[in-house]
């Protein structure tokens, strides 16, 4: 359940700042401005809420 936990954690983490860098907002790397960045951190952190909401519904034994 903690591997799960960190795991989405990063996740969430590195997904916002893909979707930050897509969208230009966070500027100066070359994934800046590039809308499919943005497309693929919205993805990432879709996953990596679903692995914290399904780390707390888990069983205490995981």
């Amino acid at each position: 359940m903690l591997v799960r936990k960190v795991i989405g954690g990063l996740a969430c983490l590195v997904g916002i700042v893909w979707i930050l860098q897509g969208l230009d907002i966070r500027k100066g790397d070359g994934m800046s401005g590039h809308g499919e960045w943005a497309f693929l951190g919205g993805i990432l952190l879709a996953l990596g809420v679903g692995l914290l909401v399904g780390a707390r519904r888990g069983s205490p034994s995981d």
